[in-house]
C-alpha cells in the first residue's frame, strides 16, 4: 500500500503496461480505503480501467486525473494554451517532421530502383508506424509532471477532504488518456446523467510552473453560479498564482473535454515569445514535481468544496 502520495513518484514512475497499471491500482486502492472511501475499478472500452473513489451518484464535484503515462517522444509535447500562433506553429513543425520521417523508407526504395507506387505505399505504412509509436511505443521513463503530479494532487485532496462534505465529491483516476482520452470517454458514457451537472476539476500536469491556470469548458463559462465557485480559489499564493482563462484563445487537451462543466487545471512557465507554456513532458526531462503546487491545489480545492457546492 502507498502510505504517502509522493511515494508514487518513486514506486510507480511508469504506468503504461497492463501489469504496471495493475500494480499501481493494487497499491492505491487500499490507500483510499484506509481514508474511509469506497473504491471501485470500472471497466471501459479498449480495456480502460478507471479508479472511482467515493460515490459519483451523490457528488456535485468530480476531482480527476489520468494515471496512465505516455510513450517516449524524441521531441517534447510543447503546449502553449493561451497563444495561438506558437501553438499552431509548433503543430505545423511537428506534422512536417512526422511526414519527413515517414518518407525516408520510400526515398530509400526509390534510390534502390523501386517503382513510385510501391514507394508511396511504404510512405503510408511509415506514417502509420510513426503515429503508432507516438501513442503505443516504448514507455517514457520520467513522468513526474505528466501525470504523476495530477495523481498525487488527487490523493492529497482526498486525504484532506473533511468528512462532512465527502458526499459532495467523487475522485476519479482515468485510464488511457494518453491513447486519446479513452478512459474519461467511457466514464462519461456510463455516467452521463450525473456528469451533466457536476463540476469536473481535472488535474493534468500541475507539477511544473508558477502559474496554475484553470480552463473551463464553454458551457461552464456561461454559468454565473459555477464560475463564481471557481473564482473562489483564484489569486496569489506566495510566488505562485491561480487564474481562470475566461476570454481569448484557450486550448488544453485533456479529460475535461468530455464534460460540459469540465475544468482543465495545469501549471505553466512563462516566456516572452510564447506566453504560458508547458514543455518537457513525454521526454526524459519530465522530472519536476513541485510539492508546493500540490499543496496549493489541495488547499484551494478543499476550500472550494467545503464552502459549498452549486445547488
Amino acid at each position: 500500500m502507498v502510505e504517502v502520495p509522493m511515494d508514487i513518484l518513486k514506486l510507480f514512475p511508469i504506468r503504461k503496461t497492463r501489469k504496471q497499471k495493475e500494480s499501481f491500482r493494487e497499491a492505491v486502492t487500499p490507500y483510499f480505503s484506509s481514508l474511509g472511501y469506497d473504491v471501485t475499478v470500472e471497466k471501459g472500452k479498449m480495456g480502460a480501467k478507471n479508479i472511482i473513489i467515493g460515490n459519483p451518484e451523490t457528488a456535485k464535484f468530480l476531482v480527476t486525473a489520468h494515471y496512465d503515462t505516455p510513450a517516449a517522444l524524441p521531441f517534447p509535447n510543447l503546449i502553449t494554451p493561451c497563444s495561438m500562433l506558437p501553438f499552431l506553429g509548433y503543430q505545423v513543425v511537428i506534422t512536417v517532421v512526422i511526414f519527413l520521417i515517414a518518407m525516408i523508407p520510400g526515398i530509400l526504395l526509390v534510390l534502390m530502383g523501386a517503382d513510385a507506387e510501391f514507394a508511396g505505399l511504404s510512405w503510408l505504412i511509415g506514417l502509420y508506424a510513426v503515429l503508432l509509436l507516438m501513442l503505443f511505443g516504448p514507455a517514457n521513463k520520467c513522468n513526474a509532471n505528466d501525470n504523476t503530479s495530477g495523481v498525487v494532487t488527487v490523493m492529497e485532496i482526498a486525504k484532506s477532504m473533511p468528512e462532512k462534505v465527502r458526499k459532495d465529491v467523487c475522485f476519479i483516476l482515468f485510464d488511457l488518456e494518453e491513447a486519446g482520452l479513452i478512459g474519461s470517454a467511457s466514464y462519461r458514457k456510463m455516467h452521463k446523467q450525473q456528469s451533466d451537472k457536476q463540476i469536473v476539476l481535472n488535474m493534468d500536469c500541475v507539477g511544473d510552473g508558477n502559474e496554475i491556470m484553470l480552463f473551463p469548458m464553454k458551457k461552464l463559462k456561461t454559468d454565473a453560479g459555477r464560475m463564481e465557485v471557481l473564482r473562489r480559489i483564484t489569486g496569489t499564493w506566495g510566488e505562485k498564482s491561480i487564474a481562470i482563462r475566461e476570454k481569448g484563445f484557450a486550448y488544453y487537451p485533456s479529460d475535461q473535454k468530455h464534460f460540459p462543466y469540465g475544468v482543465g487545471i495545469a501549471a505553466f512557465r512563462r516566456s516572452k515569445w510564447a506566453g504560458l507554456y508547458c514543455s518537457r513532458i513525454h521526454t526524459k526531462k519530465d522530472t519536476i514535481l513541485d510539492e508546493t503546487n500540490v499543496n496549493i491545489l489541495r488547499a484551494a480545492i478543499v476550500s472550494m468544496i467545503t464552502c459549498g457546492a452549486v445547488k
